[in-house]
């Protein structure tokens, strides 16, 4: 029910634009994937998602098993029937939430004890039962259970996590039982080489359609997280997706698809937006700041998105500025919209092997500070 297959690899960086059939659909990659953590991504509805260029979503099984809970939304059908979205979703295994949430929780071979974060409930999720759960959800692919290790930790802090993720991953492995979900196993190692390298060797016989690069964009400065993907690129399999996960800024995509990375998600773009600021082909601005108070042009000029195509800077600068939710409804819908098109600006390159020849067009017009 899943299969991957590269339709052309570009001569100049060996990225790739791929077709990943799932039971719910073909996603052609590379893809961005818009983040829905609790069933939804914020503020719009699945037919503006939709409308926006997306394939497929991400949802969050650590939120879902706390709200409303996973054996509410199996006996709603499952997660496409109870978010009205029915195109391929893909979950999280819970990991990244507990490592972010370290003030809650316990980690031990086992598994990890943590306090909800909305009553203080004590809970216990292990790899069995972190695919229990996503089975329950019904999702088309499924996440290993994982340990984050921080940007900062010791070589042996990061080993342990390491080893105990790809300990989880047997785990996981023995459990996942659903023909219609595909497991991707997490490379983890943090910032050291040897660690990532042994990591992607150990992981490889567990991915069978799909494998996730973890532990990364986790306040590591760029270039660190370049230097890794640099370092497993000799690694990764040629007939499945490769996925590097949280990753979601303009620059960051350009230069992982350089790298062979295929999929990403990041909940960047849509919380941005609702705090005004605007992804461009020029860098981000801030849409809600004085200088737009009269400036009745679209967000982006050439840009065809819904918000682009109706509205100017200076009416979402006064929806922002007076919290009219429809000022962050707008800027999300652009910033969805931006980073589709960005990525079919980037296939467009790869199937005219120009890759980095469009890289470096990007980067000339391109303001990583920000700054318009």
């Amino acid at each position: 029910m899943f299969k991957y297959e590269v339709l052309k690899e570009c001569k100049q960086t060996g990225a790739r634009i791929g077709r990943f059939t799932t039971p719910r659909g073909v996603i052609e990659t590379p893809v961005f994937m818009p983040v829905g953590t609790m069933a939804s991504v914020k503020a719009l509805s699945p037919e503006e998602v939709l409308m926006a260029g997306s394939q497929i979503i991400l949802a969050n099984t650590y939120h879902l098993y706390l709200r409303p809970g996973h054996k509410i939304i199996e006996k709603a059908g499952g997660l496409h029937k109870f978010m009205n979205w029915h195109r391929p979703i893909l979950t999280d295994s819970g990991g990244f939430q507990i490592f972010s949430l370290s003030s809650l929780r316990k980690i031990t071979d086992e598994g990890c004890r943590f306090n909800s974060f909305i009553d203080g409930s004590i809970h216990f999720l292990t790899p069995e039962k972190s695919i229990e759960i996503q089975q329950s959800l019904g999702s088309d692919i499924i996440m290993a259970f994982d340990e984050c290790s921080a940007a900062d930790a010791s070589y042996d802090k990061a080993k342990e996590a390491m080893e105990r993720t790809l300990s989880w991953l047997d785990r996981c492995h023995k459990v996942a039982s659903r023909d219609d979900q595909m497991l991707f196993p997490i490379v983890q190692g943090n910032m050291y080489k040897d660690l990532r390298i042994e990591s992607i060797k150990r992981t490889l016989p567990y991915a069978k359609c799909g494998i996730a690069i973890g532990g990364l964009s986790v306040g590591e400065p760029k270039p660190v997280m370049y230097e890794m993907l640099d370092t497993l690129k000799p690694y990764y399999p040629s007939n499945m997706p490769r996925y590097l996960m949280g990753v979601g800024s303009a620059d960051c995509l350009v230069e992982g698809i350089c790298r062979g990375i295929d999929m990403f998600d990041c909940v960047l773009p849509t919380r941005i937006a609702r705090n005004g600021t605007a992804m461009t082909a020029k860098g981000n601005i801030t849409i809600r700041n004085s200088q737009f108070k009269e400036d009745f042009g679209p967000v982006e000029e050439n840009c065809d998105c819904y918000c682009c195509k109706n509205y100017s800077r200076a009416y979402i600068r006064h929806l922002i500025n007076t919290d009219e939710i429809f000022g962050g409804r707008l800027l999300t819908i652009h910033n969805i919209s931006f980073l589709h098109r960005l990525m079919n600006d980037i296939k467009q390159a790869i199937w005219t092997d120009s890759l980095l020849d469009f890289r470096n067009k990007f980067f000339d017009g391109y303001n990583i500070k920000n700054k318009q």
